[in-house]
């Protein structure tokens, strides 16, 4: 396999381009993507045509718009290329066809933002982001509006925030003399999953139906020994994973690293940078990928953030950065931070949005799936903070307290032995229990859930830095001594928002009364979370910025609570059903069998008590009569839920997971106690160890 000849061998990529269109109309297009210009539509045409006839040659039949609604998913709907040509047909893709699509709208989540009766939609091309070939059709990245305007997906907002901030970094670079075309976002989304053999998973409902186990006493081997982390692959795992490399590859996505993780069953696929509105794309791509070529391998993929219970979950660490068209990265410190005052005021202006919009920042990575994953010790807390590192907290402390700065430099480590090579020790350890941690020359957002859409934490990273940014402009245009308050400026973020940095153990003891104390936020639920969107100061963020308007910002609060309740329901549904036709009827049958062997044990010798038999039979009964009490106690709970979305989304949280966890605790505990043979589904140990 040649990978250089593979790699974007499925995608309408710049060579591509080149080589197939007009020369002026390669360079209209690629001023609207390098640059942002207003695309030409005069060149639609061309394009479509040049597209359909690389994709006709690459076996594809039809095209799509491709785009991400509000369901954390993409939709397609394919039309073929096929028009009347008399007795004949012909294969064509217009240019209008290319650049506007009319799916019906009234099915998508909307949040209220449009009538139910209001089906038109529309689905507009984003020409950022390439074309590709999938499985016969040809896949156009697209936005997708309402009739009446409103965004009803994650990628429209996604490029107006990219959009805001490309202005507002560059009104700030010009006080520094520096001009640029483009200031641009990029991230590279690491991706953890587990895997698991398919044949099991099959007799999991709960796996199916809700994407993570509802109940399963602990394996008697779990992540303990540390044994898994960076371990040896598993021959179908390894195969599986090169599968999928040169599948993600062939598509152009910049696959790189790859290795086991700290949870047995565990893994984790890293990308290379790329600019923000490709990378969400190619993340989604990703994870639909992952599943597909899983089934090719008999197993299945479990994006769910906390597919087990006892063992670490799933993030998506969400590395941000600022780079111009020129090849400055704005977040890069150089070797003296101290003497570099475009990069103090950027990372000043960073911390001030963080600290100002942290409710907003907890909001948009919310779900009930994260909501059983962050603040355990395997991700960061629920509240927000930011990770300096030793170099920049110790001269961010110098600032703030008013005391001299003593430079850190990198210096050579060995381990003192001849043989062993020098290598460089950073001016900075990584803090993985930091929710927002510097890491060198970017900032690094660990609190995603796996299957979250990369979309949304990068909105509101772009939108509230480019709103920072904004108000150091008005603050330093103009300046009779720029240098001077550039440097006052500085100061007095840091000073105001030092409340945010914390360089220390997130998951210590001691830290949340800190936080508390500080006046932090600590919003462990997405029913409690979700609502920080609707402040006064939080819609005017996103509006300010041409973002969001203030229907939009509501309507995405109403859809996260909705989804959240309706994921809580789910399981609990699925939870009571899995008691009442499965745990209940098998734990009632041993013990009729143990109350059988104490009987038949009984007619060979009436004299002797059989006490063990009998504790172990009546344990069973109470704790199986006590597991039914709770599920009753579940439904009734269930079935008097209130209405409205706030009212909702918090008894689910406060009443609905407390009775889920009772439950669960119970059965957990009939598993250890029920043989085998009788018990109704596939244990821990046979999920996390069927694959060999």
């Amino acid at each position: 396999m040649n990978v250089t000849e593979l790699f974007a061998s499925n995608v309408f990529h710049d060579e591509v381009m080149k080589n197939s269109l007009p020369k002026e109309v390669y360079k209209s297009l690629r001023q609207t993507i390098d640059e942002g210009k207003p695309l030409d539509t005069a060149i639609a045409g061309a394009v479509a045509n040049a597209m359909k006839d690389w994709a006709v040659s690459k076996g594809a039949t039809h095209y799509t718009h491709w785009f991400q609604p509000l369901t954390n998913l993409t939709a397609e709907k394919h039309d073929s290329f096929i028009e009347p040509d008399g007795d004949r047909v012909i294969m064509q893709l217009t240019g209008k066809n290319l650049i506007v699509g009319e799916p019906d709208a009234s099915s998508f989540p909307s949040g209220g933002s449009r009538a139910t009766s209001a089906a038109r939609g529309y689905t507009a091309w984003d020409p950022t982001s390439p074309a590709f070939v999938k499985e016969g059709t040809l896949y156009i990245p697209t936005i997708f509006v309402s009739y009446t305007g409103e965004t009803l997906d994650k990628k429209a907002p996604l490029l107006k925030s990219m959009t805001a901030l490309d202005l507002q970094a560059k009104r700030l670079l010009k006080l520094f003399g520096i001009e640029c075309r483009k200031v641009a976002t990029t991230v590279g989304p690491e991706q953890e999953y587990f895997l698991i053999d398919e044949a099991v998973y099959e007799k999991r409902k709960d796996l199916i139906l809700t994407g993570r186990t509802l109940f399963g006493a602990p394996s008697t081997r779990g992540q303990e020994l540390e044994d898994h982390y960076f371990g040896s692959l598993k021959t179908r795992i390894s195969e599986y994973m090169r599968d999928l490399d040169e599948t993600l590859w062939s598509y152009g996505i910049f696959a790189k690293t790859k290795h086991n993780e700290v949870a047995p069953a565990q893994h984790e696929l890293a990308p290379v940078f790329t600019t923000t509105n490709v990378a969400v794309d190619a993340n989604q791509l990703t994870m639909e990928l992952m599943k597909k070529v899983a089934k090719k391998h008999g197993l299945v993929c479990l994006l769910h953030e906390k597919p087990f219970e006892g063992i670490n979950g799933s993030g998506k660490h969400n590395n941000w950065s600022l780079s111009t068209d020129t090849g400055l990265n704005l977040l890069d410190p150089g070797e003296n931070p101290e003497e570099n005052p475009r990069f103090m005021l950027i990372l000043a202006c960073v911390i001030a949005a963080v600290d100002k919009y942290q409710g907003v920042l907890r909001a948009c990575v919310a779900s009930a799936g994260n909501d059983h994953r962050l603040g355990a010790d395997e991700a960061p807390p629920a509240i927000i903070s930011v990770y300096l590192g030793d170099q920049l907290g110790a001269l961010v402390d110098s600032i703030v307290m008013g005391r001299q700065y003593v430079p850190k430099k990198a210096v050579p480590g060995s381990i003192g032995v001849p043989e062993s090579p020098i290598f460089p020790i950073d001016t900075t350890d990584r803090n993985r229990t930091s929710p927002f941690a510097f890491t060198g020359n970017k900032f690094e957002f660990r609190m995603l859930g796996s299957r979250a859409s990369v979309a949304d934490p990068n909105i509101v990273l772009n939108t509230m830095a480019a709103q920072a940014f904004s108000d150091a402009y008005e603050v330093l245009e103009g300046a009779a001594d720029f240098p001077k308050a550039c440097k006052a400026y500085t100061e007095k973020l840091l000073k105001e928002h030092y409340r945010i940095i914390f360089n220390y153990n997130g998951y210590g003891p001691d830290w949340e009364p800190e936080a508390e104390r500080r006046g932090l936020l600590n919003n462990k639920t997405t029913a409690d979370a979700i609502p920080e969107l609707l402040k006064r100061e939080n819609i005017d963020l996103f509006v300010r910025q041409g973002v969001y308007t203030e229907k939009e910002v509501h309507a995405r609060a109403k859809i996260a609570l909705e989804n959240y309740t309706k994921a809580i329901a789910i399981e609990a549904k699925t939870m009571a059903e899995m008691v009442k036709r499965d745990i209940w009827p098998a734990v009632n049958a041993y013990a009729a069998e143990l109350c059988s062997a104490i009987t038949a044990k009984r007619t060979v010798n009436k004299t002797m008590f059989y006490s063990t038999d009998m504790v172990m039979a009546e344990e069973l009964c109470n704790l199986n009569n006590s597991l039914m009490l709770s599920t009753k106690e579940l439904e009734n709970d269930l079935k008097n839920v209130p209405a409205g979305d706030v009212a909702a989304s918090q008894a689910m949280a406060h009443v609905i997971v407390p009775d889920m966890e009772k439950v669960r605790k119970i059965a957990d505990e009939l598993e250890t106690l029920t043989a085998s043979r009788y018990w109704p589904f596939p244990t821990y140990t046979d999920l996390l160890y069927s694959v060999k």
